[in-house]
């Protein structure tokens, strides 16, 4: 069972990352694999429209996108963590998303996968950010994992984040819940298979009627 973990920060060892890190160690602990992807340091533009997906099954720019969309197929949850810009997630981030799940979404059946959002903020606008992200999940029969407070951490650098002990706390809570939800749901889906998605009703009023 594996996990793939998502940086939106530019900073590599910032507070996003040591968020990150101690959900990491706390997954392995309980006995889940990890592959770190990181995005916010790379040059990923936004999705055109172009549904050349559509086609090929591959987003039209060879980049990162197309890199991850096998780790994610692979993976039995992602958890995607971001710093907090005017109360936003990472702009690379979002793009990075939006091509990911559009270009996919014939390629990796997400039903079922488990989703996680992380933020990180200095002081405020963390809890819009949070909402942003968590709405992939939604959108993709992905169930969301929860914990014992909204998964966030505070802090303006990585040492910051290290007196935010209530925010470490709630990763690693987030983790076991994660790891949980992820072999209950193996053994019902190694049970029963994944339940049915109808997708024959696309509401569009373009009849005019």
């Amino acid at each position: 069972m594996k996990v793939l973990t998502v940086n939106g920060s530019p900073h590599l060892h910032g507070c996003t990352d040591r968020a990150l890190q101690e959900f990491e160690k706390t997954l392995v602990a309980c006995g889940i694999e990890i592959e770190r992807v990181n995005v916010g340091n790379k040059d990923i533009r936004g999705c055109i429209a172009c549904n050349y997906c559509r086609e090929h099954g591959r987003c039209v720019f060879n980049d990162l996108v197309n890199e991850t969309a096998p780790k994610f197929a692979q993976a039995d949850g992602i958890i995607v963590g971001t710093p907090t810009y005017y109360a936003g997630s990472n702009g690379q981030l979002l793009s990075f998303l939006d091509r990911l799940f559009y270009s996919t979404a014939k390629t990796v059946n997400k039903t079922m996968k488990i989703g996680a959002a992380v933020v990180s903020s200095r002081r405020g606008g963390s809890t819009s950010a949070f909402d942003e992200i968590n709405k992939y999940f939604t959108i993709s029969a992905m169930p969301i994992v929860s914990s014992t407070y909204w998964n966030e951490v505070h802090g303006f650098v990585a040492e910051d984040v290290e007196k935010d002990l209530e925010g470490l706390q709630t990763m690693r809570n987030l983790a076991r819940n994660m790891a949980f939800m992820i072999k209950a749901f193996k053994a019902q889906q190694d049970k029963e298979g994944l339940p049915e998605q109808e997708h024959t009703s696309f509401t569009s009023f373009m009849d005019k009627a």
